[in-house]
């Protein structure tokens, strides 16, 4: 398969996944190696919940801190929510959903989310798993994704 095909299929899995790099790349120097490329990609297609929660939570924790703080979610929801024309102004929407998020998920009330409280807020409502926006591919491009790859696996032999 050569590199053109290979880019395209990627872009059919991650369509929707803007901060894909920064939860496959584990050890942060910048690259992607080919490790860290099968565990993404074992996380995106057969990860377990456990795996998926581990996976997005990274992705949420910008600065990689270990916590998914006001700033953090107010960043991710304003870039993910879609702009309405209106006379209201849109940050005051977005921070009253930060709020609203911050006491449906801070379980331990210290105004920021831990792992614990992800893990703990995703388990008694999954729809949670992404509540900050999409980072993990819809089944619609897991599926196309597969059909691609396992179509003719020689195609891979030039890699």
């Amino acid at each position: 398969m050569n590199r053109k095909k290979l880019q395209k299929l990627t872009d059919t899995l991650t369509k929707n996944c803007k901060h894909l790099f920064r939860g496959f790349d584990k050890d942060n120097d910048g690259c992607v190696n080919v490790s860290e490329w099968i565990s993404g990609l074992s996380v995106f297609l057969r990860g377990t919940l456990e795996e998926k929660m581990k996976y997005c939570f990274e992705v949420f924790d910008l600065n990689g801190d270990g916590f998914i703080s006001k700033e953090e979610m107010f960043h991710m929801l304003k870039n993910s929510l879609l702009k309405q024309p209106s006379e209201e102004d849109p940050d005051e929407g977005i921070k009253d959903l930060v709020e609203i998020t911050l006491k449906k998920m801070d379980h331990d009330h210290d105004g920021k989310l831990s792992f614990s409280d992800y893990e703990q807020a995703v388990r008694e409502e999954t729809l949670l798993l992404e509540a900050f926006g999409p980072c993990l591919p819809d089944p619609k491009s897991e599926m196309e994704f597969e059909a691609q790859v396992f179509k003719d696996p020689n195609e891979f032999n030039d890699i």
